[in-house]
Order: C-alpha cells, then sequence, then structure tokens
C-alpha cells in the first residue's frame, strides 16, 4: 500500500511520507490504523471543525488558480464548492445544535471511489472530513488526469495546514488485494462503496463491525429531456447556451458518469414540433463539439457503431447517424427501447414522447438524475408526483447533470457522515 496523501507533511511527519508532493511510500495497513485512530493534535475532529474548514478553503483557491483550470475546467466546480461561504452554509444546513440535539462525527470513514470519474472522490472525502471524521480513501492505481492534478493540491496546501489534517486524513492505492481492504472495511464505522454493481458487492463480501454503518452508491442510469415548446419560446442564444451546457453533461467523463445523459427524451403533446426542433439541436450540437475540438480515437468510434447498429439490428433502433465520430444520433423505436448501458461517448438515444407524464412507467429505481430544458417548476413537480417513488433522485437544468451537490443518490451525506445525540436535562 502506497500513501499519495499526504505525501510530504505539514508538522508531524505522516509515516513513510518523506519525498516530493506526489510520491508515494510503503505503508503497512495495520501500521496506518494505529496511527489515524490516535488522538491528533490539538485534540479530536468536531463536526465544522475548523482546522478541516481552514485546509479545504486553502484547497479550494488552489483548485480555481487559472493555471490547474486552464488543464482542468471539472476542477473549477470542486473548487466552487469547497468555497468558504458553501461549507458554512453546509454546516448551517445540518442543523447542529438544535434545542435537544448535537450532531457527533462518525469516527473512521473508509471510502473506495470509482476510477472512471476522477474527482468524485473528492467531494465524499471532503464533506466526511468536514463532518469530523478521520478518512482513509483508496485511490485507484489507475487514476490519472485530474485525479492525479487534485493529490498534488492537496499536499501543496498541507505544508501550511494544521498537523491534525496529515494526521487524520489519509489517502492511499494498492492493488487488489483483499487483506488490505479487510482490514480497512473491518476497523471503520462507514464504509463509502462507489463504483459498478459487481464492485460494490465485492467489496459488501468483507464484513463491517455491527454498530459501522454502510452507504453505496452502485451503477446508474441517466437522462435528459427537452420541452419542445420551452424549446421553441427561447431565443437563438438561449437555445446555444442549453446546448452547450448539454454538451457539458454528454463529453466530461466520456459519457460513463452515472450522472451522464444517454437518452434524449423530446417531450412534444402532438403538435409535430420536434423534428425541426431536433434538427436545430443536432446542428447546435455538432457546431460545440467541433469549436471545443472534442473528438472520439478509433477504438472507441468502432464500438459505438458497433453498439449503434447492434440496436438497429434487433430493431431497438430505427435510424442510427453519425456527425463525425464525435456524435452518434440513435432514433429509439420507443420508451422500451431506451438504453441504460454506456454505448461510447457521445452516443444519444432519442425519442419523441407527448409529456412527461408518460416516461413515469419507464423509470427504473436505478435510474438517477433527469436533465431538463424549458420545463416549468410546476410541470417537473408534477412529473415527480407522477414517479411515485419509482426512480430518479434529481432533476437538474441542461449543463449540471455532473455537478455535485451534498445530496446525492437521495442522500443528505452530511447527514450520513454523522450521527444524531438527543439530549435531555
Amino acid at each position: 500500500m502506497k500513501t499519495v496523501f499526504p505525501a510530504t507533511a505539514g508538522g508531524p511527519a505522516a509515516p513513510g511520507s518523506a519525498g516530493p508532493a506526489g510520491s508515494a511510500a510503503d505503508l503497512g495497513v495495520e501500521r496506518l490504523l494505529a496511527e489515524i485512530t490516535d488522538e491528533p493534535a490539538g485534540g479530536r475532529l468536531t463536526v465544522g471543525d475548523q482546522r478541516v474548514r481552514a485546509f479545504l478553503i486553502a484547497f479550494s483557491r488552489r483548485l480555481l488558480r487559472p493555471d490547474l483550470a486552464r488543464r482542468h475546467p471539472e476542477l473549477g466546480s470542486l473548487g466552487f464548492f469547497l468555497r468558504k461561504g458553501e461549507l458554512a452554509r453546509a454546516v448551517e444546513r445540518l442543523g447542529d445544535g438544535v434545542a435537544g440535539q448535537r450532531r457527533a462525527p462518525r469516527g473512521l470513514v473508509v471510502h473506495f471511489p470509482p476510477a472512471n470519474v476522477d474527482t468524485i472522490f473528492v467531494y465524499s472525502w471532503a464533506l466526511s472530513a468536514l463532518a469530523g471524521n478521520h478518512n482513509v480513501v483508496r485511490v485507484s492505481p489507475r487514476a490519472a488526469g485530474a485525479a492525479q492534478a487534485v493529490l498534488e493540491a492537496l499536499n501543496d496546501v498541507l505544508a501550511a495546514a494544521h498537523p491534525a489534517i496529515g494526521q487524520t486524513q489519509r489517502m492511499v492505492t494498492y492493488d487488489r488485494d483483499d487483506a488490505v481492504t479487510g482490514a480497512l472495511i473491518g476497523a471503520c464505522d462507514l464504509r463509502v462503496l462507489w463504483g459498478g454493481d459487481q464492485s460494490v458487492n465485492e467489496l459488501r463480501r468483507h464484513p463491517i463491525r455491527p454498530l459501522a454503518r454502510d452507504l453505496a452508491f452502485p451503477d446508474r442510469s441517466s437522462f435528459a429531456a427537452i420541452s419542445v415548446a420551452g424549446w421553441r419560446a427561447a431565443t437563438r442564444d438561449e437555445r446555444r447556451a442549453a446546448v452547450e451546457g448539454f454538451a457539458n453533461d454528454v463529453y466530461w467523463f466520456d459519457q460513463a458518469a452515472c450522472s451522464s445523459p444517454r437518452a434524449l427524451f423530446w417531450i412534444d403533446p402532438g403538435e409535430g414540433n420536434a423534428v425541426v426542433a431536433r434538427a436545430e439541436f443536432d446542428e447546435l450540437l455538432e457546431e460545440v463539439v467541433t469549436r471545443r475540438g472534442w473528438g472520439v480515437d478509433p477504438a472507441m468510434a468502432v464500438e459505438k457503431h458497433v453498439a449503434t447498429y447492434g440496436l438497429a439490428a434487433t430493431g431497438a433502433a430505427t435510424k442510427v447517424l453519425f456527425n463525425g465520430n464525435a456524435v452518434a444520433n440513435v432514433s429509439l423505436a420507443g420508451l422500451g427501447d431506451v438504453q441504460r448501458r454506456w454505448l461510447g461517448a457521445g452516443t444519444i438515444c432519442h425519442v419523441t414522447v407527448g409529456s412527461l407524464a408518460e416516461l413515469a412507467p419507464a423509470i427504473h429505481r436505478k435510474d438517477q438524475t433527469l436533465s431538463q430544458y424549458g420545463f416549468t417548476m410546476s410541470e417537473l413537480d408534477d412529473f415527480v408526483t407522477a414517479l411515485a417513488g419509482r426512480g430518479i433522485d434529481r432533476i437538474v437544468p441542461f449543463g449540471q447533470a455532473l455537478t455535485f451537490a451534498g445530496t446525492w443518490d437521495g442522500c443528505n451525506l452530511l447527514h450520513e457522515f454523522t450521527r444524531i445525540i438527543t439530549i435531555q436535562a
């Protein structure tokens, strides 16, 4: 097992962490657990701990620096999420100090984030740390790009941080090792599992302590919807901005994130305007993709051709149209043919229906995010009523599908990362 944070230490040296930022040193799991559960300098962390806040604020500023933002624009959202005011509001919403109850940290939290979304582990870890927990995050050996930039930024700001940060917050990497994984899980008070269903089930084979809890984020699928009436009422600039947002939702993380839309529903109440609206949408999307230089390598393009023409061969798709390698537009035969599996980056499956309510029977519990354009709040609220708990945990405007929030998959994470102590005099 290698430590990747802290790679250098501010205050007392982290175990085996001598060397430049980004280096990784061998560390035994027993030693790690012994040290991370020790009393930190300045006393144990509390909910909303100022030592943690100061570190996260400094980290946020580092992420928002222009040099990093240019290389990894997706880190800007993370930087905004961790700003001073956002952290203060998150703690305030937690409601600690309400008469007769207090919030307390859970204790030791272990996180197993996915490899396919570079930065998801930081949101989860940061909220858990803000809740006062000691944390161990297993970073995938395959993590690269933005994940490496995050680790470098964390280590950059550690030097000026309170020693308690390096003592209570650790990020490690190791190849698959059931003994190490089992030891981490067996010592935790909460385990946070991200990834595919198979990965989550494999991690759940390791028993947790009787008082420990599970928080799992397995495979999910997500969609998008456009109100044709709302589209027609918008200006050309508003439509272009909507398509820009949709493109971000699709192309960041290669459309492989749980909240990346894989189908686009056109809601047209029998007026026959969806064809014209879709033609303009396709034109604008092609403009955005070309201008931003988004492309798909040949191997991905072949995979997309195999997947999409396979849908046509089975009758699930009535038409497949490629705009270069970057965009594959697939017209589905109906709602029963909606695809929840990944078909390749830049693959958009289109279905036209008469109303949002018609979507409700086709929604599954596995479905997470509906990104939308052109609907009123009343229309969306009625849709949630029609869903009656079938699925969908969040509805957001185009461009915000991948924006992380403190409530995720229907769970308020700060609530999950704390426990309530009730007090009666």
